[in-house]
């Protein structure tokens, strides 16, 4: 079954807390309550995580598989981290980076994404509406790949993603 990953970065578990003016006052345990929720409406599980250890989140990454469909927020690892551009790459998972803040807009540092490369695009900028609108992404590309899925075998085709039913 395709799975839905939200992986949350460094210092994310002070969303709420931390900076509400520029983060909002909304917690990351009720963002992942929502997020698992409205992919339980729509038949995916939504599993999210949250670490402030690079090692961790690359050792998550590298577990997944290209049927599976990763959420992103790195937090400042955006700026620094080729591990976690490597990890993406390694496991040839679709992946949306994800920010909260508008990183163009804000200390030049914050502007350059060195996963940015290894990522099918970037949500930033729209506070947790950001992690939805990832996620409205992630359904569907999930829905579709589904119904490929299942449309190659009725039709008696090989899986693309393993090549073989």
């Amino acid at each position: 079954m395709n799975r839905i990953h939200v992986f949350h970065g460094v210092n994310l578990h002070l969303l709420g807390q931390r900076e509400p003016d520029i983060y909002g006052r909304i917690t990351l345990d009720e963002v992942n309550g929502r997020l698992i929720e409205t992919g339980q409406t729509h038949g995916f599980t939504v599993e999210c995580r949250q670490t402030n250890y690079e090692g961790e989140l690359v050792d998550w990454i590298t577990k997944l598989t290209p049927s599976d469909f990763l959420i992103l927020n790195p937090g400042a690892w955006t700026h620094t981290s080729y591990a976690l551009y490597d990890a993406i790459k390694g496991v040839s998972v679709p992946a949306l980076e994800v920010h909260l803040s508008n990183i163009y807009a804000r200390e030049s540092f914050r502007s350059h994404s060195v996963i940015a490369g290894a990522c099918v695009g970037q949500i930033s900028g729209l506070g947790t509406d950001s992690y939805f609108l990832a996620l409205a992404y992630a359904l569907e590309f999930q829905k579709y790949r589904q119904k490929e899925r299942n449309s190659n075998h009725e039709a008696g085709k090989d899986s693309p993603e393993t090549g073989r039913e």
